[in-house]
């Protein structure tokens, strides 16, 4: 079923927003015609890339975590380091790296997989920052080997690896083998418990007990990791586990506050890393159960539109005082990317499941947030440098450096548009 010629119209218009330059000449025409300007540009991820030889004699490919306005010079976290899991392994899941035509970026993309395994510790977890010197920073809070972010992004992304180097492919389906097997010995027997905070009733089978943003993650692994590495059936429960998990989380209805959000922690809500609906869109379709699927279409349905109506939020706490949940918590800042791709992802994979082109719709007018439509009235994205700005922290203001996770986060919301003129 091809799109509309009304919504391929749609997808033009946003390019076409998107060839104003997003600098601090924001608003000026580009001198670029529209075929000459992609939507997805690599350029400034490129500049943040680099090659690094490690201690294991290997070479690796790091992406720069930070990059400041207004020359854009890398800088480094004093107390965790200058590259990281994290942005790596988000790295590797852009289509344009993943998918490459030139040797030069898909001989960058096996470097980034040789990164990652030289992350991983013994215990089959993954340290997350390095320092200058190519030592692994295991101390500190968020470098440590652990279930948790970065140990997921690093299997997501590993399980969806794929390269023309046997050795490397080998290497990798291993690292994710031993991954999984602490999943299967840490969560499968878990048994189905259930916290209440301040009158919010939330699962415990889930990472950090509550966590159903990282469950998300580590369900987007495990389905990578079943079609491509090991249809092990303890792969397909496990999905199937935490998406329970995900369901329990859900507060809210039709016209209901919370309008069906997945909480992503405890009794809050944020927007950044709400990959839950996509998630399950995914794991419905994986496991044929309906319900997932209408369960991520709730919150698409009822959550996004109020969102959209807020001008967007950064995060919201709530308790139950009996027949209605109440917001403690509240606040539209800061506004990045990282919380406007996981609603582009789960509206258009929404639109692929059910061909509903008002989910194609929902996902267009949440992109323009990137060309200007935001409380800044400023364009976040740049497609002739490939910049995405940090973020929105208040109604006037702007952080215009552009570091690896808003350049990278700005890059998989908007391959998703390019990918479905071929839809």
């Amino acid at each position: 079923m091809k799109i509309s010629s009304i919504k391929y119209a749609i997808l033009i218009t946003i390019v076409i927003l998107f060839s104003y330059g997003c600098d601090d000449t924001a608003g000026k025409k580009s001198q670029y015609s529209l075929s000459e300007v992609p939507l997805v540009n690599l350029d400034h991820l490129m500049y943040l890339y680099a090659d690094v030889e490690l201690p294991n004699g290997r070479t690796a490919g790091i992406v720069h975590i930070y990059s400041e306005y207004p020359d854009y010079t890398y800088e480094i976290e004093s107390k965790e380091g200058y590259t990281c899991v994290d942005d790596v392994a988000r790295a590797m899941m852009v289509d344009n790296i993943r998918n490459a035509a030139t040797d030069e970026i898909r001989n960058r993309y096996d470097r980034m997989a040789e990164f990652l395994l030289y992350m991983q510790a013994e215990n089959g977890y993954f340290h997350n920052f390095i320092w200058h010197d190519l030592s692994i920073n295991k101390e500190y809070r968020t470098s440590l080997a652990e279930p948790n972010w970065w140990s997921w992004r690093a299997f997501w992304a590993l399980s969806n690896f794929q390269s023309k180097d046997d050795s490397l492919m080998a290497r990798v389906e291993k690292s994710c083998q031993r991954l999984a097997g602490n999943l299967f010995d840490a969560y499968l027997d878990l048994p189905k418990s259930y916290d209440t905070i301040e009158g919010v009733v939330v699962p415990t089978w889930l990472p950090l007990e509550t966590a159903s943003d990282q469950a998300a993650v580590l369900i987007l692994g495990l389905e990578a990791y079943y079609l491509n590495i090991d249809q092990d059936p303890r792969v397909l429960k496990l999905i199937g586990k935490f998406a329970d998990g995900l369901k329990a989380t859900q507060k809210g209805g039709v016209k209901q506050f919370p309008f069906g959000a997945y909480l992503s922690w405890q009794n809050t809500w944020h927007a950044y890393g709400n990959n839950q609906a996509f998630a399950m869109l995914r794991a419905g379709q994986l496991l044929e159960r309906e319900d997932y699927v209408e369960s991520a279409l709730l919150e698409i349905d009822n959550l996004y539109p109020y969102l959209k109506y807020e001008k967007y939020i950064s995060y919201l706490s709530i308790r139950n005082l009996g027949p209605k949940y109440e917001v403690t918590g509240f606040s539209h800042f800061a506004q990045i990317a990282y919380g406007f791709r996981p609603i582009i992802w789960a509206c258009v994979e929404a639109y692929k499941v059910t061909r509903n082109e008002k989910y194609l719709d929902r996902a267009l007018e949440t992109a323009k947030w990137f060309s200007g439509e935001n409380y800044a009235k400023t364009a976040m994205y740049d497609p002739e440098t490939g910049r995405c700005f940090d973020g929105i922290p208040s109604p006037v203001e702007v952080n215009m450096n552009s570091g690896a996770e808003s350049t990278i986060e700005a890059l998989l919301s908007l391959q998703v548009f390019e990918s479905l003129k071929d839809d």
